[in-house]
C-alpha cells in the first residue's frame, strides 16, 4: 500500500525549500523569516486564471511588502517560461521552478484532476500563509482566483 506524505496542517512548521527562481538564483524558504511569506501554487504559467491570479499578486505587492510579507509563486514551469511569463504580463512576484514536483508534493498541491470525464494529475490552485515564525498561519485550497488576492493580503495584515 503506497503512504502518501501528511499533508502541512496550520501552526505546523513550514515544508522547508530551495528552489531557482526566475531572473537567477535560488531562494530559500527558512532564510526568509522573520518576514511572512505568502507561497501560491499554481497550474501553470501564462493561462486565465494563473495570469489574472499573478497580476492581482503583482498589483498588491506594495502592500504585501508594508505588511513584512514576501509574495512567491510556484509551478513547474522551467524558470525560462517564468521569465517569459513575467516579461510579457510585467509581473513583479518572485516566481520559482519546482520542475521535478518535491515542493509540489511536500505541500499537498500535487493532484489527480478529472476535467470532461478524464483524470490527470497537476498542481491545484492552493496558498500557504507562512508566518514570522516559519509556521503555517493559513491555508486556502481549491483557490477562486477572484478575490483571493484581497483575502490574503487581509490575513497577512492580520498576522
Amino acid at each position: 500500500m503506497s503512504h502518501s506524505p501528511a499533508l502541512p496542517q496550520l501552526n505546523e512548521p513550514a515544508p522547508d525549500f530551495t528552489l531557482p527562481q526566475d531572473g537567477g538564483g535560488d531562494v530559500t524558504l527558512s532564510s526568509l523569516a522573520p518576514k511572512s511569506v505568502v507561497l501560491y501554487f499554481y497550474p501553470r504559467d501564462d493561462t486565465p486564471g494563473c495570469t489574472t491570479e499573478a497580476i492581482d499578486f503583482t498589483r498588491h505587492l506594495a502592500d504585501f511588502e508594508k505588511a513584512g510579507a514576501v509574495v512567491l509563486g510556484i509551478s513547474k514551469d522551467t524558470v525560462a517560461k517564468h521569465e517569459k511569463f513575467r516579461a510579457k504580463h510585467q509581473l513583479g512576484v518572485s516566481l520559482l521552478s519546482d520542475a521535478g514536483g518535491e515542493v509540489c508534493e511536500r505541500y499537498g498541491v500535487w493532484v489527480e484532476k478529472k476535467m470532461y470525464g478524464r483524470s490527470s494529475m497537476g498542481i491545484e490552485r492552493a496558498t500557504f500563509l507562512i508566518g514570522p515564525d516559519g509556521r503555517i498561519a493559513r491555508i486556502w485550497r481549491r483557490v477562486k482566483v477572484p478575490g483571493h488576492v484581497e483575502e490574503v493580503l487581509a490575513a497577512v495584515q492580520a498576522l
